[in-house]
């Protein structure tokens, strides 16, 4: 069994494996999971992370079980644990789990089939930092010495916490910029302006304001808030050759970006969700192989 809960229980060789599995999937590999099922119990809303799983599990043949809250037994006062544990007995072989509490797997830790990540609280999110991985490759062949800077919400942004711990073990040079009130003294990164950023990285990797769980920051106006956090046309402008943006979604067009900075030529925001599909074929394969 093999589940994946954080990037950190992963050595570089297993991360460097399964970014190898994703490019073999992306180049038309086929491997069939007929008979298998896996269950997506998704308890936050998700665009991406659940659609680009079920993506997943269709190419590769899965039965899939789709899990609503809303429209369940937990609406008549089923625990967490019970409903993950009725999915288990259920027989699935794999469960791709979602939910707001940080390390909410260390309640269901007898549970005995894989169980993947899909983002816990403000913790982890290990696919979406696959993801971004294989994008970063894609783009630059390498990890070693790159620059990378994660403007925004770092405090709040599983992504960051994340990203932070596995760039730093991949040779990447980190950096932050956000505001005050988004600061987390805790990750691996040294701080920078973000004029400072889109001058001199590799990579700039937009957060989102996280509008459901505070207000925006220091209760800026999404138009303050680009100009002192944002990319706009001006910022591009000043990106060093070769360099790219990136954001993990969903995003707030005139907030963390402008319009224009969408689908740009130094925007790789769509390719990260198609790396997603291809990032979780090769977890899923791995989980139940």
């Amino acid at each position: 069994m093999k589940s994946l809960l954080t990037l950190s229980d992963l050595s570089v060789d297993e991360v460097y494996g399964i970014l190898d599995q994703a490019e073999l999937f992306r180049s038309g590999m086929n491997y069939p999971c007929n008979g298998k099922i896996v269950a997506n119990l998704f308890f936050e809303p998700s665009t991406r992370t659940h659609y680009s799983f079920e993506s997943a599990e269709l190419h590769l043949g899965f039965g899939i079980l789709n899990f609503s809250p809303e429209a369940s037994s937990m609406k008549k006062g089923e625990t967490f644990y019970d409903t993950v544990k009725t999915f288990e007995s259920m027989g699935v072989s794999a469960l791709v789990i979602r939910h707001v509490e940080n390390e909410y797997y260390k309640q269901i830790s007898n549970v005995k089939v894989p169980i993947l990540n899909a983002g816990d609280g403000t913790g982890n999110h290990p696919t979406q930092s696959l993801l971004d991985l294989l994008t970063i490759r894609q783009e630059f062949g390498k990890f070693e010495g790159l620059n990378i800077a994660i403007v925004g919400d770092v405090k709040h942004s599983r992504v960051a916490h994340t990203n932070f711990e596995i760039f730093k073990r991949l040779g990447m040079n980190t950096y932050y910029a956000c505001p005050e009130t988004y600061r987390d003294d805790t990750i691996a990164a040294s701080p920078i302006t973000l004029d400072e950023a889109v001058e001199n990285m590799d990579v700039v990797m937009l957060l989102r304001v996280q509008h459901e769980r505070h207000q925006i920051a220091q209760n800026m106006t999404e138009a303050e808030y680009n100009t002192l956090y944002g990319m706009n046309a001006k910022r591009l402008e000043k990106m060093k050759k070769d360099a790219i943006i990136m954001h993990p979604g969903p995003y707030n067009r005139g907030a963390e970006l402008t319009d224009e900075i969408v689908e740009c030529d130094r925007s790789r925001i769509f390719k990260q969700i198609n790396n997603g599909v291809y990032v979780r074929m090769a977890v899923l394969k791995r989980a139940v192989e």
